[in-house]
């Protein structure tokens, strides 16, 4: 049977990995290679489920959500005192994040 050369590009790190599973398992990069080129075609099909899952950010608990918040409250206080803004009034905070935000919406 001819043989033919393939060439394809992948992450360093995933080949190094590959190469030293693939050697405990006594297979060459290539020989894998041929194994899943082959159980595709004998399958018709990629060898192995290809499934979407939408997956959701792990669930925060509400005592970390609010100790989260509070180190972002103190270091917002420290950045204020720093940038000499720290008496600034709620209004004038107000309107500095709703300055923000009509920047962010800009097209």
């Amino acid at each position: 049977m001819a043989q033919t050369n393939v060439s394809i590009r992948i992450d360093e790190d995933v080949k190094k990995d590959a190469e030293t599973l693939f050697a405990k398992l006594g297979l060459t990069l290539s020989a894998a290679t041929n194994v899943f080129y082959r159980q595709a075609v004998r399958t018709q099909g990629i060898p192995f489920p290809l499934v979407a899952v939408d997956i959701e950010p792990p669930k925060e608990s509400r005592e970390a959500i609010l100790t989260r918040g509070l180190e972002a409250l103190k270091e917002a206080q420290a950045q204020a005192v720093f940038n000499g803004t720290s008496d600034m009034s709620l209004d004038e905070i107000n309107e500095m994040v709703a300055e923000v935000r009509r920047e962010y919406r800009k097209p």
